[in-house]
């Protein structure tokens, strides 16, 4: 099976931090990410100045060039909508970026890679494979 990477675990990439653990905690699965997790990637950078935004951009774009992005489809979009309903019904909303992440994930038939469990353990048939950070 493959996994989709939050992007929790790629800031911590990105910052520097625990790449060994994320290492562990992918294995060998396949991975990929969400067209989501391009733009949380890219709106970092954009908030940073100086040279920590050409040092961020740089590591960004160098990740984002051999990593596959996983687009919104109408497939995922109606995976989104019942999940978003099945949450909201049962007073255990998401954030709406992690509610699209979860969605390509299902959509995909991938599990998701991820420092938050407590929001993505939710969602209900999607497999979470966890690290606490």
């Amino acid at each position: 099976m493959a996994l989709l990477i939050d992007t929790d675990l790629l800031l911590d990439l990105v910052r520097g931090d625990a790449a060994p653990d994320v290492e562990r905690v992918l294995g060998d699965e396949d991975r990929a990410i969400s067209v989501i997790t391009v733009s949380e990637l890219l709106h970092g950078v954009h908030r940073a100045h100086g040279a920590i935004r050409v040092r961020r951009r740089a590591f960004v774009e160098h990740l984002l060039a051999g990593i596959e992005a996983i687009p919104i489809t109408d497939p995922v979009a109606r995976v989104h909508a019942e999940i978003w309903a099945d949450l909201s019904s049962r007073g255990q909303p998401i954030g709406a970026h992690d509610l699209w992440i979860a969605a390509t994930a299902l959509a995909h038939g991938l599990g998701v890679a991820t420092r938050n469990a407590t929001h993505f353990t939710r969602v209900e048939g999607l497999r979470v494979v966890a690290t606490v950070g």
